[in-house]
């Protein structure tokens, strides 16, 4: 029998030894193996699938009608392109098929994406211009608050353009209409190829206000979504393409997002332009 105890202790001190590495590993062999970029690590996990963007209701008042496309005009000399001038923008079908271009932001200067279809090497001018909105003000004025001439990409694409701060902050909970205005033809003066819409700064509940003030950027992302604020979550993901080029999840999601809206033929033109 004492010839026979010492292969039987062997056994359980090998045994024990390789139950205890196993438990020890058991957290680490349960973790996915993902970048070391935090943001990396939240777009792989948390985009898993697409997160939805819950669009508010349109504001009391008369109707934010504006015009996301901005095909040739009548008798206008812009070159043919394949894809119109696009606001990115939410929209929706009001009555008579007129359209409602509404959205809000939670900051006092945000930015507005659009996909211009047309490039440098073309002497068209091209502006910028935020006004106050006349139908939300009961002095029925349109103050402009920024204008400003936008050069075009090197290539057909989509830019960022971002109040700067030198131009007054938007105000809390008004309205405001902004223009993108293409002149193809400056000495004709044939009309101008142009997209419109209106936007409104609004202020988010304390807990989600203190959230957005600690969290990452892809948490951010999800709340401003969730909160239906469109101009906030179209920023804060271009900003996570930005700082993740490659990241397959995050282009999806950017595909996702504007085939949400209407967007199809877009959602897959590439950002020529991501400085504010």
């Amino acid at each position: 029998m004492k010839s026979n105890s010492q292969p039987i202790k062997l056994f359980l001190v090998v045994a024990f030894s390789c139950t205890s590495l196993l438990v020890s590993l058991a957290p680490v062999l349960a973790k996915p193996t993902l970048s070391s970029s935090p943001s990396d690590r939240g777009a792989k996990t948390n985009l898993a699938q697409a997160t939805a963007f819950n669009q508010p209701s349109l504001p009391s008042g008369p109707p934010p009608r504006g015009r996301v496309r901005g095909g040739a005009k009548r008798g206008g000399e812009c070159e043919v392109s394949k894809l119109d001038l696009t606001a990115l923008v939410h929209f929706t079908e009001g009555a008579k098929s007129a359209i409602n271009v509404w959205g809000q932001t939670t900051v006092e200067r945000p930015s507005w994406f659009f996909y211009v279809p047309y490039n440098k090497d073309l002497a068209y001018e091209v502006e910028f211009v935020l006004k106050e909105d006349p139908d939300s003000n009961d002095s029925n004025e349109s103050n402009e608050i920024y204008r400003k001439a936008i050069a075009l990409p090197e290539k057909p694409g989509i830019i960022r353009v971002s109040l700067p701060t030198t131009a007054p902050a938007l105000a809390l909970n008004k309205q405001y209409r902004w223009f993108f205005t293409i002149n193809c033809d400056k000495q004709n003066k044939s009309p101008l190829t142009f997209v419109e819409g209106v936007i409104q700064r609004v202020e988010l509940n304390p807990g989600a206000v203190k959230e957005l003030q600690t969290t990452e950027l892809l948490r951010r992302y999800t709340i401003y979504a969730q909160n239906g604020i469109w101009y906030d979550v179209l920023t804060t993901l271009a900003q996570l393409r930005q700082k993740n080029p490659k990241d397959a999840a995050l282009q999806a999601e950017w595909r996702n997002l504007l085939s949400s809206i209407g967007l199809d033929d877009i959602a897959a033109e590439p950002i020529v332009s991501e400085k504010p």
